[in-house]
């Protein structure tokens, strides 16, 4: 129990999970129908700490959460990243500020890759990622 307390301490949904009314036992519904997609979200982060796979395929996995709490999951999961650097991770984002600190980022369009690198290399570039990105930081 102290790994999957842990866990979802890590993920930012311990707290929550304690006021519910069983705790960790409490049923959420068929699918976590009684969840919101953020708190969905942060129990699957925390169900991933928990298993460790070599292989992690996140797909738009912060797009339902507060600007908070994809702070705080966006550390976790770098840290998790540094913890084992044997793991392959495949991030799909649209929010470009939860790649920031990938070891390489592609850019498709249209199904195709446009343009690599890290972040800091993008910027330089002045392509695609770099003006998705000040659009972005501009709506923001």
């Amino acid at each position: 129990m102290d790994e999957i307390v842990l866990a979802a301490t890590k993920a930012n949904i311990h707290e929550f999970i304690q006021q519910l009314p069983q705790g960790y036992e409490t049923k959420v519904g068929m699918k976590g129908s009684f969840l919101s997609g953020g708190e969905k979200q942060r129990i699957a982060i925390a169900r991933v700490l928990i298993r460790r796979p070599k292989i992690l395929l996140l797909d738009e996995a912060t797009s339902a959460m507060d600007p908070y709490n994809e702070q705080i999951v966006q550390v976790t999961l770098e840290q998790a990243q540094t913890e084992d650097p044997s793991r392959t991770s495949l991030i799909i984002a649209h929010r470009l500020s939860t790649i920031r600190s990938c070891d390489l980022i592609c850019v498709l369009e249209m199904g195709r890759i446009v343009e690599s690198g890290t972040h800091t290399e993008l910027v330089q570039k002045g392509g695609i990622y770099y003006t998705m990105l000040n659009a972005q930081n501009n709506v923001q």
